[in-house]
């Protein structure tokens, strides 16, 4: 459900420094490897018209599987640009979404199956050529599921996700999933919130002297405020990807849309 509370867009009162990084951060994928390339493309050649020769950091900020019908090969399609990225071209930073969380704790407890397939679940199992049982599944039924997606997930998946970052800070920025829980400082924070909070954190101030840069919760229009960005504009269901560039001036918004397969 998107947050409609935020829809309209705000521009911040301040620029956030980035420490003279070049920073692009993109939302959630969820599956749309489609859009995915076509945005990191577009952010290419962004970077191509600032005539930097500076080298630009790219940071995911998490759900790159579920809901979309194209989860693995996201996956491939992040591990291909992380390779890229030890080859000097950008600096490469991937988090960890309350998505990849659930698939990692299905691989260990089949139990965790029957509510990761509510909320995408079904759509990652078909992508790497698994069949989720059929309606109301026995346990058994769910650890064979288990054990045929297991034998179906690659090794490099498996690394790759348990890899993943929970929170990266440049300059006055610091990016996360879902957010923060308030009145904490950012070392006291715990992944249950940086991956899952929602309404505790849209409607408070975080109290963080910095602006936090996170996806988690759909919104129709990117929000743009002094002390939170949001990205997420539910790429799965309105088939608009989106990241911001932040270079120490006004925040940027690139965009790649294409209508959903039907």
């Amino acid at each position: 459900m998107f947050k409609s509370l935020f829809r309209s867009k705000q521009q911040p009162e301040r620029a956030a420094s980035t420490d003279g990084r070049l920073l692009y951060a993109i939302g959630d994928v969820h599956g749309r490897l489609d859009l995915l390339d076509g945005l990191v493309e577009r952010m290419t050649e962004d970077f191509r018209t600032l005539g930097r020769q500076d080298q630009p950091v790219l940071i995911m900020l998490g759900d790159y599987i579920d809901r979309g019908p194209q989860s693995a090969a996201v996956i491939d399609r992040l591990i291909d640009l992380r390779q890229q990225s030890a080859e000097g071209r950008f600096e490469f930073r991937a988090l960890m979404g309350n998505h990849e969380e659930t698939l990692l704790h299905f691989l260990d407890d089949p139990m965790a199956g029957p509510s990761w397939v509510e909320y995408g679940g079904g759509e990652t199992l078909a992508s790497y050529g698994v069949r989720r049982p059929v309606g109301r599944a026995e346990p058994e039924a769910w650890e064979q599921t288990r054990l045929a997606f297991r034998e179906a997930f690659p090794p490099t998946h498996e690394t790759f996700l348990r890899q993943l970052e929970l929170s990266v800070v440049y300059g006055d920025y610091v990016f996360v999933h879902a957010g923060v829980r308030p009145g904490l400082p950012l070392e006291r924070q715990v992944a249950a919130d940086l991956l899952w909070i929602r309404n505790e954190f849209l409607d408070n101030p975080h109290g963080l002297d910095a602006t936090v840069v996170h996806g988690h919760t759909p919104v129709e229009q990117v929000f743009l405020g002094r002390r939170r960005i949001n990205v997420d504009t539910g790429a799965y269901a309105t088939g608009v990807l989106t990241a911001v560039r932040l270079d120490g001036g006004e925040p940027t918004i690139i965009q790649f849309s294409k209508a959903r397969a039907a």
